[in-house]
């Protein structure tokens, strides 16, 4: 006996805690189970569609909460195995997730009443492989005859992502698109959200018919699409509210007639020389996000044009640490009307090492600016590094612009927040020319040095100047202020504590 493991004792204790525990356990599953179907449907809403159906094994009270949910979110990509992403999954991998979607699909909505509890979004997001598009199309097409549906959306993605894709790949994707378009043309009409990547359609007006098609979107994207032909592409819709391209070739694009458009994204017109980007009716267009790798044959954009017939509030454009391809304007009164609404500006990706003084037309041209953003840095892994290929591709070796002020002694009276990701030592006299002109500000906040996972390994092309003491902190601090009456606090911060509300900011 003296021998024996010490566990294998009998101890009183030891028999008076199981049963503890066991009962804790059941005081909690009781307590859950004690709530109402409301609160309990509510928890279940927040979930996937994965997670919420793993709940109907817990009881058939639990199983017939499924019937009421009123967000329906089922996303192949939620049934790949753990340690599974879209980078690493095989054929048959894609196969399994797609055809459990399907399944989530089918059996979700199969055992709802029809009519009975409105359905406020039903999202789907599946692979365009086989046949399961056509399946889940046919699935939400039914749903919506026989349900109140108030939001519906599609993301439809391919096997292979973005980078790996062959101009085969998009023209085989773009003819699987069209066909389950067309086989599930009630489902299209009723979405609300519509996102689509990587196609090639062989039929120049494709976008046009899903406008039409699509008569209830307020929210369209395209990643990696295109037309084999390019033309004009008159975008006109009555609900349209958020419009989205990203490295996409379908021509010139003219938002000629969208009542309800307040947002858009035109991210990288690598193919043209010109913005194919122009506005016509767009009354409550607030937000414009513009980027683009611009080569030295690309024209520069001059914004009192482009934006003349919008009242922006919100504009954000991306340089991709690249040749600046803004135009600094010296404006009329009437150019300068483009941006008498402007209250939030964000400059991303400036590359660094060149005078920053032609942002401050911005600033003179947009006198209801409060808050201005600025990211300056060259980001080595979405750069081309090597010489050779640069000069073959003709990339810009001079990157800034100038620009001088036409009015001296200039004064802003509504711009209250500063905010510089990745500061350096040699942006000192730049705050010190915002700090003097914005007579109200308030917040400066200078971040350091920006990293990505990608290349936080590698050296910073340039050695980074960003004061870490004290001293000299406080120091920079007094040439920025000198002589200047300003009650602005400057705040110098490591990029570990971004501030929530700078974070969404950050384009790259």
């Amino acid at each position: 006996m003296g021998h024996l493991p010490r566990r294998q004792k009998a101890s009183p204790a030891s028999h008076l805690r199981r049963p503890a525990a066991t009962s804790m356990k059941h005081d909690r599953d009781d307590r859950l189970s004690s709530l109402p179907d409301d609160i309990l449907v509510n928890i279940l809403d927040r979930l996937n569609a994965r997670d919420a159906s793993r709940t109907s094994v817990l009881s058939r009270r639990w199983s017939q909460l499924l019937v009421k949910l009123s967000r329906l979110i089922i996303n192949a990509k939620d049934f790949l195995p753990e340690g599974l992403s879209n980078d690493n999954m095989s054929g048959d991998d894609l196969v399994r997730v797609n055809a459990a979607a399907v399944e989530a699909t089918k059996s979700l909505l199969a055992c709802r009443n029809p009519g009975e509890h409105t359905i406020r979004l039903l999202s789907t997001a599946f692979y365009l492989r086989d046949d399961v598009p056509i399946s889940i199309g046919h699935a939400v097409g039914n749903a919506m005859a026989t349900h109140k549906v108030e939001k519906a959306e599609f993301t439809v993605l391919t096997e292979k992502q973005h980078l790996q894709c062959t101009l085969d790949d998009t023209v085989n994707y773009g003819a699987q698109f069209v066909s389950f378009f067309n086989e599930c043309l009630n489902a299209f009409s009723g979405l609300t959200r519509l996102y689509l990547e990587n196609l090639t359609f062989a039929e120049s007006d494709m976008v046009s018919n899903i406008l039409v098609a699509c008569k209830q979107l307020k929210y369209l994207g395209f990643l990696n699409c295109e037309t084999e032909s390019w033309m004009t592409l008159q975008v006109e819709h009555a609900q349209l509210s958020e419009l989205s391209f990203v490295d996409c070739c379908f021509g010139e694009v003219e938002l000629k007639w969208l009542p309800r458009l307040s947002r858009v994204n035109f991210v990288i017109w690598r193919v043209y020389k010109d913005l194919p980007l122009s506005f016509g009716h767009v009354p409550l267009l607030e937000a414009v996000t513009l980027v683009n790798v611009a080569l030295s044959w690309h024209k520069m954009v001059k914004l009192s044009t482009l934006l003349s017939e919008t009242s922006v509030q919100e504009l954000h454009l991306g340089f991709k640490c690249e040749k600046i391809w803004v135009q600094p304007e010296r404006l009329t009164k009437r150019q300068a009307s483009a941006f008498q609404r402007l209250r939030i500006v964000n400059l991303d990706c400036i590359p660094e090492g060149y005078d920053l003084t032609w942002t401050m037309f911005i600033l003179e041209a947009a006198p209801s600016l409060e808050e201005f953003y600025m990211t300056v840095m060259d980001h080595p892994c979405e750069m081309q590094m090597n010489k050779k290929r640069r000069k073959k591709a003709l990339y810009s070796k001079r990157k800034g612009v100038e620009w001088e002020s036409p009015t001296s002694n200039f004064v802003h009276h509504h711009l209250t927040k500063l905010i510089i990701f990745c500061f350096d030592s040699c942006m000192v006299s730049h705050v010190r020319r915002v700090i003097k002109a914005a007579v109200n500000l308030k917040d400066v906040y200078l971040y350091d040095r920006l990293t990505c996972d990608d290349c936080k390994h590698l050296e910073p092309l340039k050695p980074n100047t960003f004061p870490l003491s004290k001293k000299h902190r406080c120091s920079m601090r007094m040439v920025m202020t000198q002589g200047i009456e300003s009650h602005a606090r400057i705040r110098f911060l490591s990029c570990d504590g971004i501030r929530d509300d700078h974070v969404d900011m950050i384009l790259f």
